[in-house]
């Protein structure tokens, strides 16, 4: 199955981010290749690296983009930034883009696990199936608090206690193995009068998934990062996929774009000074057109600074 993704909002990501062909980019979620491909494509002497932690997409997509020799994707979680400049002799950079979603490609393939639309598919949900703990792991083996720490923290899911005990319970019975016996306890664990508005089991695989792999941890940080190695007129593009990593990324754009914050009654004491502007005052989201060709994309976001 060859690694496919539809790249949300593709056209106001490539102008977001202002190409120079003599530039140096970064695409921290390389997935099917997208956004790279269209970066490559306004290149002449310039340069993109990109990291993924899906094998199958840097098989895929990597041998698809092989035929552009100022490529060169790593392995690598794109929080491993500044290791991965390090390595590659990058210094400086003209701009990034992180999508921050699942790829179609992971949800669609079934038998990673992703989806709560499968069923006899085994609870996965790693980006990287090499290692790590997974979604099975999770299910059978945090405690009920813990679990429903993570159901109302990551999913934002108002029946996490119920789900939480559920799960515990059965599991006493039997391991929860499979997709499709994960979503049969979730939909009994959530009255009939709250499912009008979605799959019931949709908020509790977005928060088992972010507790998989890590999805919010250093994430601030990674983007600080990014941001210190931008050259002047640089430009960071974020694409979020729900709220909690939204937050995050509007929390620090706003910090970074943020001068002194002393009483302007008084000198200033702190010294603090703009780094970025922010160039979406306002996310960007997903045309009408776009919509009607890819409904995933409804919930993103973008946002996009400048380096001053």
């Amino acid at each position: 199955m060859e690694f496919r993704h539809y790249s949300v909002m593709l056209n106001e990501c490539i102008d977001g981010l202002n190409i120079k062909p003599s530039g140096t980019y970064f695409d921290g979620t390389l997935g099917g290749g997208g956004h790279s491909e269209e970066i490559l494509k306004k290149l002449d002497s310039g340069f993109l690296f990109a990291t993924d932690l899906d094998d199958d997409a840097l098989s895929s997509t990597g041998k698809r983009l092989e035929k552009y020799k100022n490529f060169k994707a790593v392995k690598s979680n794109f929080k491993n930034f500044l290791k991965v400049c390090e390595d590659l002799g990058v210094d400086k950079i003209d701009g990034a883009i992180l999508d921050l979603g699942v790829s179609s490609y992971q949800l669609d393939n079934r038998e990673r696990g992703f989806s709560y639309m499968a069923d006899e598919v085994l609870l996965d949900m790693r980006m990287d199936r090499s290692g790590g703990v997974s979604a099975y792991d999770i299910v059978n083996g945090y405690d009920e608090k813990r679990l429903r720490f993570i159901i109302s923290t990551y999913g934002e899911e108002k029946f996490a206690q119920n789900i939480a005990k559920n799960i515990v319970l059965e599991r006493e019975k039997a391991l929860i193995k499979t997709t499709g016996e994960l979503v049969k306890i979730i939909d009994k664990s959530i009255p009939y009068k709250f499912k009008r508005d979605g799959h019931p089991a949709k908020k509790t695989f977005q928060a088992i998934r972010i507790e998989v792999n890590g999805e919010l941890d250093g994430l601030d940080t990674v983007i600080k990062d990014i941001v210190g190695k931008l050259k002047v007129s640089g430009r960071l593009a974020i694409i979020t996929f729900h709220s909690l990593e939204d937050r995050v990324v509007k929390s620090v754009f706003k910090e970074l774009s943020s001068g002194c914050n002393c009483d302007k009654r008084y000198p200033c004491v702190c010294g603090k000074k703009e780094i970025v502007k922010e160039i979406t005052k306002k996310p960007i989201t997903a045309s009408d057109d776009e919509l009607t060709k890819n409904s995933r994309s409804r919930s993103a976001k973008l946002r996009i600074v400048e380096k001053l």
